[in-house]
């Protein structure tokens, strides 16, 4: 009843010329490489329209010459030609180094002291409250580690500690460090001939350094030297050269670590050069500062100032069985120079001793020396 309608196929023929066509206008890829350079089917893939056209902005406003020109994107074009801001990242290293290193001397040339005794500048950014508060822990230190080692402190009773306590109560006064609170402490070691006095009055007395003073003026020349360190504030000056040693150091870790070498350039050149070229010579001058107070201070107390050579040509002959350090490789002055030196102060010092009551009282030498510290100025050069 009903047809079924069919499409009729196409003719062979029409079938062949649409296959022809699409080979035709899309060529393989293979033979897109064969085709020459000018023919048009190589561009196909590539082509690019055109740019298009740019928008001319409006006239501008000659009262104002920048304003806001509304459908204008002249503004927008003109950001993004320009310069990005800069940020931490964009930020060059020698702007960094520059900056740096103004900085650096700055905070260097405004932390800069005369120490009185000698006249000679140096870099100090440590107040005497903080270097009493880095001393009292390394006190704490210190009591923990004797006691750690098993080391015994003589009591309040024993002659050794009397004879001690007693030349104190006479440099006490002479040294201008009346306000605070000594603590005194001679520990039985007789195997070491030494003494140290930390800022904030804790003195450290090792039984050795008797038999070798053997008298009170012997004790006086070793006690007020360890005084006169505090006085002059030199640990404090230690631990602000720590400060630029660290940061060349670590300069030089990173340095080194680049191609390798950081360890190595740490320990051979950094540490090496810094002791012996910086380290060594400002722990020498402040040994030959701390004789000359020491001097003046015992002088001052009424003892002996003599003693104080006949002291170190003692030491002089306790440490001839040890190496001989040469003086550019120690960090105190050799014995030998010690002895010239004082000898050379030994005038000056009898004529305090003869100008002082030898009665309590602040002394005049320290309390004047701690007034030119605080003023910058050079009240006694030695010679």
């Amino acid at each position: 009843m009903f047809a079924t309608l069919r499409s009729r196929p196409p003719p062979p023929s029409a079938a062949i010329s649409t296959r022809r066509l699409l080979l035709t206008s899309i060529p393989s890829p293979r033979r897109i490489f064969s085709l020459p350079k000018t023919s048009p089917l190589f561009f196909h893939r590539n082509y690019q329209p055109p740019p298009p056209t740019q928008h001319k902005p409006p006239p501008r406003d000659p009262r104002n010459p920048y304003g806001y020109i509304p459908y204008n994107n002249e503004h927008y074009i003109r950001l993004q030609a320009a310069e990005p801001l800069p940020t931490p990242s964009t930020i060059s290293i020698t702007t960094v180094i520059f900056f740096s290193s103004i900085s650096a001397l700055i905070f260097y040339f405004s932390n800069l002291e005369t120490v009185p005794v000698s006249g000679r500048t140096r870099f100090n950014v440590y107040s005497r409250d903080r270097t009493i508060e880095i001393s009292q822990m390394q006190y704490k230190r210190i009591i923990a580690s004797l006691h750690d080692q098993g080391g015994r402190i003589l009591p309040d009773w024993d002659y050794r500690t009397q004879l001690v306590k007693r030349v104190m109560r006479r440099l006490i006064p002479k040294s201008g460090l009346t306000d605070q609170e000594w603590e005194i402490l001679v520990i039985e070691d007789d195997s070491q001939a030494n003494a140290f006095v930390l800022p904030g009055g804790k003195v450290f007395v090792f039984s050795g350094l008797l038999r070798v003073a053997r008298n009170e003026s012997g004790i006086a020349a070793v006690l007020g030297h360890e005084i006169a360190h505090d006085l002059a504030e030199h640990v404090g000056e230690r631990l602000s050269a720590d400060i630029g040693t660290n940061i060349l150091m670590y300069a030089l870790f990173v340095m080194g670590g680049t191609v390798g070498l950081g360890p190595l350039l740490w320990w051979f050149v950094g540490k090496r050069f810094m002791d012996v070229a910086f380290g060594y010579p400002m722990s020498r001058k402040q040994e030959s500062e701390a004789d000359y107070i020491g001097l003046m201070m015992m002088s001052e107390a009424c003892y002996d100032p003599g003693e104080a050579v006949r002291f170190w040509q003692r030491m002089e002959r306790v440490g001839q069985g040890n190496g001989v350090v040469p003086e550019w490789g120690s960090t105190h002055p050799s014995n030998e120079s010690r002895i010239r030196s004082i000898e050379g102060w030994l005038g000056e010092a009898r004529e305090r001793r003869e100008r002082s009551d030898c009665g309590a009282g602040v002394g005049g030498f320290a309390e004047a020396f701690r007034e030119a510290l605080r003023r910058g100025q050079v009240v006694v050069v030695n010679g």
